[in-house]
């Protein structure tokens, strides 16, 4: 697949997955409309950590849907996957980046608006990712990159990031 192709299919798909499970859905829940369930005295360091979740999960989440496409010549998208497998950027400290970065984004929000609710959908978006990983992801990279992903794998932990990187 060409750059420009899977510049636009990853932006359509970013547009379609995350943009709906880390904006519109916390959108649909919450109104955006925060609550205040501790006090004030608390709720301003809590919402702070918040803003620097939902911050840096969106900058983590461009930059591996970028990487599918300068290092991986494909996209996230299950139905135009990378040529090469995606190993450099954020990916040398943990495996799944997008998806801690989209988990990132939702709890940075629940902490922000103070939304017991938004945890709670964390949770299950935490658990329906991780059978995802588990039962499709995993399977699928060991066929389509054989060696080259076990080594990867074996390197790299899945879900809480190295403190330092991979060599590429």
């Amino acid at each position: 697949m060409r750059k420009t192709p899977a510049a636009v299919g990853s932006a359509l798909f970013f547009a379609a997955a995350p943009g709906t499970v880390a904006v519109l859905i916390p959108w649909w829940i919450t109104g955006w409309e925060p609550r205040a369930p501790l006090p004030v005295a608390l709720m301003l360091p809590i919402g702070l950590v918040g803003v620097v979740l939902t911050l840096a999960g969106a900058v983590v989440l461009v930059q591996a849907f970028v990487r599918f496409v300068v290092e991986g010549l494909g996209t996230p998208a299950p139905v135009a996957p990378p040529e090469r497998l995606v190993v450099g950027g954020f990916y040398r400290y943990v495996r799944n980046p997008m998806y801690v970065a989209v988990l990132a984004s939702i709890i940075g929000q629940a902490l922000l608006l103070g939304r017991f609710d938004l945890l709670l959908y964390a949770a299950v978006v935490g658990a329906a990712v991780a059978a995802f990983v588990h039962w499709y992801e995993e399977p699928l990279l060991r066929r389509s990159f054989g060696a080259e992903y076990d080594a990867y794998r074996a390197a790299v932990p899945g879900w809480l990031p190295r403190l330092r990187p991979r060599d590429s």
